[in-house]
């Protein structure tokens, strides 16, 4: 079973998709918030939509433009393929790492699909003074 993790800096607070093997499946889509109850929001965001998210495969030539929410797949500067999870708003509210197969990038969402549900929140520890 997956789980998100919430991870405190002096920025603020960011989010992260693990599955069951430990691997960080997916982030908070580069958004650092501002409060616990924000980041929480932001992985509601995610847990709502990923099941029922469209696929918008953005690798294919003329590639069919769908609705959010939706998973994009795309190629990024080095030519890995990745992914970004967007709300029905159109905020990116999630993303991938690369993969170099476009295979490995579909499994990925699968796992999300399949993890962000019922994925229990991990709160960073409270900092000791």
């Amino acid at each position: 079973m997956g789980k998100f993790i919430i991870k405190s800096s002096k920025a603020g607070f960011t989010f992260s998709l693990k599955a069951g093997n430990g691997e960080v499946i997916a982030t908070g889509g580069g958004e650092v918030y501002n409060t616990l109850a924000s980041v929480k929001n932001g992985i509601a965001s995610v847990a709502k939509n990923a099941p029922e998210a469209n696929l918008e495969d953005q690798t294919i030539e003329g590639f069919q433009t769908v609705n959010n929410p939706k998973f994009e797949i795309y190629k990024d500067k080095s030519g890995e393929f990745r992914f970004r999870l967007k709300a029905k708003n159109g905020e990116i509210i999630a993303a991938s790492e690369g993969y170099v197969k476009k295979d490995s990038c579909k499994k990925g969402i699968a796992s999300v699909r399949k993890n962000a549900v019922d994925a229990p929140v991990i709160e960073p520890e409270p900092e000791k003074k």
